[in-house]
Parts: C-alpha cells; structure tokens; sequence
C-alpha cells in the first residue's frame, strides 16, 4: 500500500509538472491590452443649439454601442447569431428557435449559463453567460442595417416588442442582458464605454425628440 502510495504520489507529481510545462510553453506573453474605446457624455452636446441636430449627435454616439459587435451579434436579421468581433457565424451552427433560446434538444443553455465561465482554451478564453441568455426578438434585427434605419426601428413600437420610449431607456439603461456587453467574459472586447453612459445618452436623445441620422 505504501508503495503504491508513493508510486502514485510520483505519478501526480510528473503529471502536474507536465502540465505545468505545458502550461508555460504555449502561454507567450500576452501583448497588452488595447485600451477600451470611449463614449462621450449627454454633457458634450450641450453646445449644438438645435434640439433635432443634437438629437441626432446623441444618437450617433450611442450607435457606438449599437453597433458594437458585442450587441451586433445577438441581433441577427437571419435569427442565427454570430461570434467574436468580426462577427463570424456561431460554432457550433445555431439557430434562434421559436423562442430565441435555441432549438428544441439544443437550447441556448446547453453551453450558456448564467454567468460568463473561463476556459483553458487558447482561442476561446471563456464561454458568455447571462441569467436571460437569448437571441434578441425577430423585430429587434439589426444586422445589416444602417444606424438611421436601427434608430426608426428601435422607437417604433411595431418594430420594438411594443416598448413606447421611457421603456425602451430603461431596457437599455438597466437591462441586465444589455449590461452584459461592457461584462462579456475574457477575450471579448467590451462594448464602449459604460451602461449608465449609453443610458444617459439614449435618455437625453428622447429628451431631444429622438431624432433619427438619415439612412
């Protein structure tokens, strides 16, 4: 038993240099960090005088958002979402389902649970996750689409799962799901700026009128 103790003690010992090994060669430094791309305040847009082009300055700002692949990907037009910053299709292959949570026998919540989970991988740093993890509705599609053409849609309650405007801030301001694209899990690059920010400029732009840019 003492032997065996010892042999299997040895054992542990060479697997966890082995891997300790491993570890260390196939993690090179890392280059640093690209810093993270800013949003201007509501403040900044006080000096343009016409309510309807500040509006539409507003707006703009807040497409950095909008437009970002970390709210771009879970608005699909063809109800298949996308992945990483060059927005390249799912893999594994997905679709929305009817609910927007997946296909039967393969829902969203078979990889995504409610919090972003690391990995040890090298070209998937971590898995996102979210209480309310889903595809956005089919009138919420984005994709593909100019920021004006979004604008209209998203302030038409048609178009926008019935929300009239002070819903639609606070979707966008205190949405945990929303929230999770400045928390998007290592190896994501966070949306711009912070969620209280987009909230302020998208609160100050129905303010102004909730003009729209021209598509």
């Amino acid at each position: 038993m003492r032997a065996a103790a010892i042999v299997l003690a040895a054992g542990s010992l060479m697997v966890g240099g082995a891997l300790l090994s491993s570890v260390g060669a196939a993690a090179p430094a890392a280059p640093p960090a690209a810093p993270a791309e800013t949003l201007k305040s509501a403040a900044d847009f006080v000096s343009i005088k016409d309510p309807a082009v500040r509006s539409v300055a507003l707006f703009t700002e807040a497409g950095k958002v909008i437009n970002s692949p970390r709210c771009m990907n879970c608005h699909p037009v063809q109800r298949a979402p996308t992945q990483g910053d060059d927005r390249h299709p799912h893999n594994p292959p997905m679709v929305a389902g009817q609910s927007g949570h997946g296909p039967v026998g393969m829902p969203c919540s078979s990889c995504h649970g409610p919090a972003n989970v690391p990995t040890w991988g090298q070209d998937i740093k971590s898995i996102p996750g979210d209480p309310k993890w889903a595809l956005a509705p089919v009138e919420m599609a984005w994709q593909g689409k100019s920021l004006g053409a979004i604008c209209a849609q998203i302030k038409d309650p048609a178009r926008n799962g019935g929300r009239g405007l002070a819903e639609l801030h606070h979707h966008m301001a205190e949405d945990h799901l929303v929230g999770w694209a400045w928390n998007p899990g290592e190896g994501r690059k966070p949306a711009p700026g912070t969620q209280a920010r987009f909230g302020e400029l998208v609160r100050a732009w129905i303010d102004t009128g909730a003009k729209c840019p021209k598509a």
